[in-house]
């Protein structure tokens, strides 16, 4: 879990909180096609665990959170284009984005897995048993990365939602799909997610660190804020609250890494 909050801690959240109540309000950047962390309900609505997150945070640093969504493939140039101040979408920490963005310390671990429609008759998911199949993903995303350096003897399909490469999935032009676990997990427990089941153990990729909230490099003082504010929410008991909500399992913890589980 996080580190425990101290009186630096606080003292730094009262310092950069009193700077940023100028303004008071911050426009958090999402996308909105990524149960349960970030979708629209049937009102229209941006709900979920990172907006929640979200809205805890901006009470802390006692300022309004303004929603803005935006599609994935552009999230970081609209940050840095000042569409929106921040972007908290379950975002994996990594040292490509971290050239351009910085990041807030993880918030959660995300790991990754493979689904399959039932009956798919695959013992394992590693990268032999994938052979010449076609696995679809989002584009602009880790799993792209993992399965272009574990799995170059299947066929690679991206998508610009991963609801498009889901619905693939259900129709069978697609064999399998790569995404996160808990993203896949509720979409399993919907109509639509009747068809498949997880094939293979959940991993993390070598290269992330986490998830993290994006800011510009130069917005050091939002960045030590929402620190801040996220040491205070879990010492209180607000993080665990909004967890709960989503998870019957504490999302912290880390799960083996891709070399790990899949070779090097």
């Amino acid at each position: 879990m996080f580190a425990k909050i101290t009186l630096a801690a606080v003292a730094a959240s009262a310092l950069a909180t009193s700077a940023l109540a100028e303004d008071k309000t911050v426009r958090m950047g999402t996308e909105g096609y990524y149960p349960p962390f970030n979708f629209f309900d049937s009102a229209g609505q941006i709900k979920g665990f990172d907006i929640d997150v979200g809205n805890a945070l901006c009470e802390r640093m006692d300022v309004k959170c303004e929603w803005v969504t935006t599609d994935w493939d552009g999230i970081i140039p609209a940050l840095n284009s000042d569409k929106f101040d921040t972007i908290i979408a379950s975002m994996t920490i990594t040292d490509e984005r971290s050239e351009v963005v910085s990041f807030s310390k993880p918030y959660y671990f995300n790991s990754i897995r493979f689904v399959a429609a039932e009956g798919h008759g695959l013992e394992n998911a590693l990268p032999v048993d994938l052979k010449g199949k076609i696995i679809g993903t989002q584009s602009a995303t880790g799993e792209v990365e993992i399965l272009e350096q574990y799995f170059p003897d299947s066929e690679l399909k991206l998508y610009p939602k991963l609801d498009d490469a889901l619905l693939d999935l259900e129709t069978g032009r697609v064999d399998l799909v790569l995404a996160s676990q808990f993203v896949l997990g509720d979409w399993l427990k919907t109509d639509e997610g009747a068809c498949c089941e997880f094939v293979g153990e959940a991993f993390l990729p070598d290269f992330a660190k986490g998830t993290g909230i994006a800011v510009r490099q130069d917005d050091t003082e939002l960045r030590d804020a929402l620190n801040a504010a996220l040491d205070e929410i879990v010492a209180d008991g607000t993080y665990d609250k909004i967890r709960d909500e989503y998870f019957t399992f504490d999302i912290m913890t880390q799960p083996k890494k891709a070399s790990e589980l899949l070779g090097n």
